[in-house]
């Protein structure tokens, strides 16, 4: 049995609720990455949420999240698919956690150089 993560994407929000876009945008990242990762033997996409993120307040994210079994695969996988299929790749953050633990997110791809901080 292969070792588990939790693996996040996060775009940025405007607004808590977010815009029609993005609700658009959250359809078809949930869809797309569920078909590859699924068509991949991967793992799959286990739900998602929008709204004020934990740490700040003042900030809105779209979180996406899957349950995976090779990071690095499925980081490759999941990069090249929002990339290929042009679903806003210039916003995204990924993350990832152990699954099963409770712990905090590592930050493995920002849409930024620089960018090292990742939070819910």
């Amino acid at each position: 049995m292969s070792e588990k993560f939790w693996l996040v994407v996060q775009y940025p929000l405007k607004s808590a609720k977010g815009s029609q876009r993005d609700i658009w945008l959250r359809d078809k990242v949930t869809e797309y990455l569920d078909i590859s990762l699924a068509d991949a033997n991967l793992g799959c996409v286990d739900g998602f949420d929008m709204g004020k993120c934990i740490s700040d307040p003042k900030k809105y994210a779209l979180n996406i999240f899957c349950i995976i079994t090779e990071e690095e695969r499925s980081i490759a996988l999941v990069k090249k698919v929002l990339r290929e299929s042009r679903l806003d790749y210039t916003r995204i953050k990924i993350a990832t956690m152990p699954y099963g633990e409770l712990g905090t997110y590592t930050l493995k791809y920002a849409y930024k150089k620089g960018v090292t901080d990742f939070s819910l």
